[in-house]
């Protein structure tokens, strides 16, 4: 489990919070629950939680206020609200004050966990989640996230570079979704690389040369015209 996936629910409802704390455990994640704003407080003062799963009408001081607290004094914290179905001005007012995404009551746990893991991942680009495949398949290569190895089909090592690992990790943890040129040399700089023009795509390319079938008729790591690449991932 990753040590970053500490998730902080608050709820003045007992069965909702222990609904929630059994069905995320189960998934792999760290769970501590508070049952108003106080106690959520107490909660942070002890442990800054990776992301908040936050019910905003709660007596005494609502979620609203505990949201808009948490978004200032806790920026990368992520937020997600629980809010009643029909309480539109809620989820305006909260997706204002700086609430990551919503899920309305009733709600699946499964919908509930999907969003969390969605918000996870906009926040924490690097990180792995309970759940990821420690083995992702990059073309004609696999990738071992655990041993920070790459292999070929032969099952042998494919020479990588810590900085070419880190970026294959990036793309495997967020399949499907464009990364901007900017997310990724913003990422890459608090990584400790050296941030050049043309340095992602030089690195893009030395990649390319490794996983892709055809390296010049790239499938893996496609680039989007005007906007950055994005790693297709295979059925």
């Amino acid at each position: 489990m990753s040590a970053g996936a500490h998730l902080l629910v608050v709820d003045d409802e007992v069965e909702i919070c222990e609904v929630l704390a059994d069905y995320f455990v189960h998934q792999g994640f760290r769970v501590n629950t508070a049952r108003d704003a106080a106690q959520a407080r107490q909660q942070f003062a002890e442990r800054v939680p990776a992301l908040v799963i936050l019910d905003l009408r709660m007596p005494g001081e609502d979620g609203l206020s505990l949201a808009n607290w948490i978004r200032h004094a806790h920026r990368r914290v992520g937020i997600v609200m629980l809010t009643t179905a029909d309480s539109v001005v809620d989820r305006v007012v909260g997706l204002e004050i700086g609430a990551d995404d919503y899920v309305p009551k009733p709600f699946d746990p499964r919908e509930l966990l999907a969003r969390v893991r969605s918000v996870w991942r906009r926040l924490h680009p690097f990180a792995s989640l309970p759940g990821d495949p420690p083995l992702v398949r990059l073309g004609r290569c696999q990738l071992d996230l655990d041993k920070h190895t790459l292999t070929d089909a032969d099952g042998k090592d494919v020479p990588l570079t810590s900085m070419e690992f880190d970026l294959l990790k990036l793309f495997a943890l967020n399949p499907n979704r464009v990364l901007n040129r900017d997310q990724i040399m913003e990422l890459a700089h608090h990584r400790g690389w050296d941030v050049f023009d043309r340095s992602i795509d030089l690195r893009v390319m030395r990649l390319r040369r490794k996983i892709e079938p055809d390296p010049d008729k790239p499938e893996v790591i496609k680039t989007v015209r005007g906007v950055g690449y994005m790693f297709v991932q295979q059925p």
